[in-house]
């Protein structure tokens, strides 16, 4: 789980350049995380981390209006549906809530609803208080009493069609009696703590990797391709808001239309209750909390809603919330307990990162044994730039104190040192990968060491191997996240590394025969699969250079690899004088545009190791490579930096940088004063406004095909 970068300066005492820098980086920042949360089910920032930049990206555009923006994500909710799915337009967008974290705020809340109203500042205001559930958001469309389409809540406009594996759910009923014409029920599917538990011990014993947590389970299984799996995993569902109801909405409260929707047969929380006042509203909030640890399932926190539905109407919205709901997030929990083993694991980009082994111990209702410890850094308490924020270290034997961030992963915060005892000693951290021996680097300016043995790495092949498959790279339909891990423990027909896949069909022989009575594949499944690998044994050299997964060598910079050597043996042959220590070679990739140190540093370390070396050789060994396209030299933008903004109508983003780096033309992330052209479409918004500031050329789609005709 990554820390989140810390904001520093003042929000007050920013200027308008550093403010429109910081904000840039923050929606980066925060656009990734939504894409790791909402579409891959796999966070990488905590609960409280995520809060936070949000909160800051939200106070720079309070105080600089300028940078909200169109596409400003104070506008956007959640990440957009991942492309394995049918896409679903919600009739009503599926917004989010603003978040409160203590108890003045919820006051705070209260005062302005008060206010908005025109009420006096003691007057009563009905709220409902129920728990924020910690699962998957979810609107279930019913028309003429059936279920119609199910779809998750996406980016709050459009989300993902996974309506067969909803009618898989038992809660859910298919059927309502009594029910309008349309009525669109929404809440969280979520995992019980029991079902959860019993899920992860079936991924063990079929040697696959244990699920972080119930949410992810949740999302992980109601977003599978095969509603035969969504059925092995007892998904359970609670009802409480709504989207479109047609001709008429039967109550006038919220507490009602929820009362209704049980009476329909969903389940609904049986923890929701009216108030009057914040005082009550934070009584239940209390409440709540004392019974977490025993509710059987995941809470971070409570909502609060104006229970008037006309009152709600009245309210309104700011921004991508409601005015008239807030979310109560509940504080990090926190206890002590002995330190007793640091172990070191090894992530998919060969990241050493130090997890502390603890005596079991409860924090906020969940036993807690394993705890972050960040990096080697973290453990002496410096920060990269040597400065020291913590007095002491973290030894074996310390008593530590633990917090769970978030609900999302239990960090070491601090040492009790008064408690330490005579025979703890510093840690020494490993510069060898503890899972295959290769050395372990640590790169200037960063505060991560990496294992350098790659594939050679088992600890990062199956990893490694899903990102060769994967659509960008080899494209090789069937043989993705859920299929490798298989195949890397098959004893049978093992895959451990990129040349494994191309050979699998000679492994199995000429029946097939292996494969075919495996459980999950039958003679045709088999027989697809050799055909999808067969049809990607033919691969250009930009994805090939992808696909050895070299830190650093992205899509793009592959591509600018591929360019300047045009055939597989030239970049080979370079690589492996880089690796030997060639200047020339050094200073000849020094001299192509986006390639610098670290893309160097990061190149010659992964060819001076052998086994990197003898993959890469076994692996080209079964391909065809394709030379690579060279860039037109004679055209209208060749050699200009061009940069996409805004909605594209025309054509997709990845459409228009392969367009203008065919034609010669560089596309950049971000305007600078380098920038030639910026293509903007509807929406487009601070990227636009850099462009005008620096006086770059600003053209819209039809004007840049006029311009490349």
């Amino acid at each position: 789980m990554s820390k989140a970068p810390v904001p520093q300066a003042p929000v007050d005492a920013m200027t308008a350049d550093e403010a429109r820098r910081e904000h840039d980086r923050l929606a980066e920042a925060i656009a990734e995380a939504d894409r790791n949360y909402y579409q891959d089910d796999a966070p990488t920032l905590t609960d409280a981390d995520y809060d936070a930049l949000r909160r800051r990206y939200e106070a720079l555009e309070q105080a600089f209006p300028a940078l909200r923006t169109a596409d400003s994500l104070s506008e956007k909710v959640g990440a957009a549906p991942a492309g394995k799915f049918g896409k679903v337009t919600h009739a009503v967008p599926m917004l989010s809530l603003s978040n409160a974290f203590a108890d003045e705020e919820v006051t705070d809340f209260v005062g302005r609803v008060r206010r908005f109203l025109g009420l006096e500042a003691d007057a009563p205001v009905a709220m409902t208080a129920e728990p924020k559930i910690d699962g998957l958001s979810c609107s279930l469309r019913y028309v003429a009493g059936r279920l119609a389409v199910a779809a998750t809540r996406g980016d709050g406009a459009v989300g993902e069609d996974v309506t067969a594996n909803i009618r898989t759910i038992g809660e859910i009923p298919q059927v309502l009696e009594g029910a309008p014409e349309v009525l669109e029920v929404r809440g969280e599917v979520y995992l019980s703590h029991a079902d959860f538990r019993a899920i992860n011990a079936r991924q063990e014993e079929r040697g696959l990797p244990p699920f972080a947590n119930p949410r992810n389970a949740a999302a992980g299984s109601l977003r599978q391709l095969d509603p035969e799996i969504t059925r092995q995993r007892p998904l359970r569902f609670f009802a409480y808001a709504w989207g479109e109801i047609s001709p008429a909405r039967p109550r006038d409260t919220q507490s009602g239309m929820v009362a209704w929707f049980r009476a329909l047969g969903f389940p609904t929380n049986p923890l929701t209750v009216v108030c009057d006042n914040a005082e009550a509203l934070l009584a239940h909030y209390r409440l709540i909390g004392d019974q977490r640890a025993t509710l059987g399932y995941d809470i971070d926190g409570v909502v609060y809603k104006v229970d008037s539905l006309d009152l709600q109407a009245r309210l309104g919205f700011v921004s991508r919330s409601p005015r008239w709901a807030i979310a109560h997030k509940f504080a990090a929990e926190k206890a002590t307990t002995t330190l007793e083993a640091i172990d070191i694991q090894v992530g998919r980009t060969g990241a050493l990162t130090p997890v502390a082994k603890l005596r079991p111990v409860t924090v906020g209702g969940v036993v807690v044994s394993n705890a972050t410890l960040h990096n080697e850094d973290y453990i002496k308490g410096v920060g990269t730039d040597g400065t020291r924020f913590r007095d002491h270290d973290i030894r074996i034997g310390d008593t530590v104190i633990v917090q769970r961030a978030g609900d999302v992963i239990p960090q070491v915060l601090d040492v009790v040192i008064e408690k330490r005892p005579e025979a703890a000693r510093p840690f020494a951290f490993p510069t060898t990968c503890p899972a295959c021996g290769s050395p372990a680097i640590r790169e200037a300016g960063e505060a991560v060491r990496r294992c350098t043995g790659g594939f050679a790495c088992s600890a990062q092949a199956v990893e490694r191997l899903r990102h060769v498959v994967s659509r960008r790279v080899f494209d090789i339909e069937g043989l993705g996240a859920e299929r490798l891990p298989f195949f890397f423990a098959d004893p049978d027909l093992p895959i451990r590394e990129p040349a494994d896949i191309f050979t699998l069909a000679r492994r199995d022989g000429e029946n097939l025969k292996k494969l075919k009575d495996k459980e999950g594949f039958g003679a045709l499944s088999a027989k697809n699969l050799f055909d999808a690998i067969e049809a990607s044994r033919t691969v250009a050299l930009d994805r090939l250079i992808a696909a050895l997964g070299i830190r650093h060598v992205g899509e793009t910079t592959a591509r600018v690899l591929a360019r300047a050597y045009g055939t597989w043996q030239p970049f080979h042959d370079a690589a492996v004088r880089l690796a030997e220590g060639d200047a020339e070679t050094r200073a000849e990739l020094d001299s192509l545009d986006q390639i610098g140190d670290a893309v160097i540093d990061a190149m010659a370390a992964f060819f001076a190791e052998p086994r990197n070396r003898a993959m890469v050789e076994r692996l080209v060994a079964e391909l065809t490579v394709e030379a690579a396209e060279r860039p037109k030299a004679d055209t209208p933008v060749a050699g200009k930096t061009v940069v996409f903004t805004g909605a594209l109508e025309k054509m997709t983003r990845d459409e228009a940088k392969a367009m203008a780096e065919r034609l010669g033309a560089k596309v950049a992330g971000s305007v600078s004063k380098k920038t030639d052209y910026v293509v903007a479409g509807p929406g487009a918004g601070s990227k636009l406004d850099k462009a005008r500031e620096f006086g770059v050329a600003v053209m819209t789609e039809d004007e840049w095909f006029e311009l490349v005709k």
